[in-house]
């Protein structure tokens, strides 16, 4: 099934790359307390998401952040140290980085996609939302192949 609006975010272990190495954090403990906007998107180092997906979240963070968003997130079916050099390469310092490597937070989401058919296997659905003490506010999810209702500046206009 699924994830909806309304709906609590499931458990799942993320990563994070930090400089004593790799840091498991679930996912329930992480959305915790504060209003996050995460995006969701196939791969790092992909065209559309090095070149349209991550850059918008990079350029808006500070009006996300005016309109109450407390952390951006991104996450991706990739390797903590992967996800790191992403972010140093793309200078996105404010964004928090979250590998998921075996797909568990995408397949609890409901929102995997085949990648096989170009050499990456399982994935995460390119996605936004709003996460709020642990509830979903607001979900954007892209059809195959778009990139358009997950963009920083539809998220924005939502808030």
């Amino acid at each position: 099934m699924t994830i909806s609006v309304g709906d609590t975010i499931p458990q799942a272990t993320l990563v994070k790359a930090t400089p004593e190495g790799p840091d498991k954090i679930e996912a329930k403990d992480f959305f915790a307390g504060k209003k996050v906007a995460i995006f969701s998107v196939p791969g790092a180092y992909t065209p559309t998401c090095s070149a349209k997906h991550l850059p918008g979240f990079v350029d808006k963070a500070d009006e996300l952040k005016a309109k109450g968003i407390d952390e951006i997130a991104c996450t991706a079916v990739n390797d903590a140290f992967v996800m790191a050099a992403w972010a140093k390469d793309n200078g996105a310092s404010d964004i928090t980085m979250l590998a998921d490597g075996n797909a568990e937070f995408a397949d609890k989401l409901g929102l995997t996609m085949d990648g096989s058919g170009f050499g990456m296997g399982k994935r995460g659905q390119r996605f936004s939302m709003v996460v709020d003490d642990g509830k979903v506010t607001q979900l954007n999810v892209e059809q195959p192949g778009d990139f358009s209702v997950s963009s920083a500046d539809h998220l924005l206009g939502q808030l």
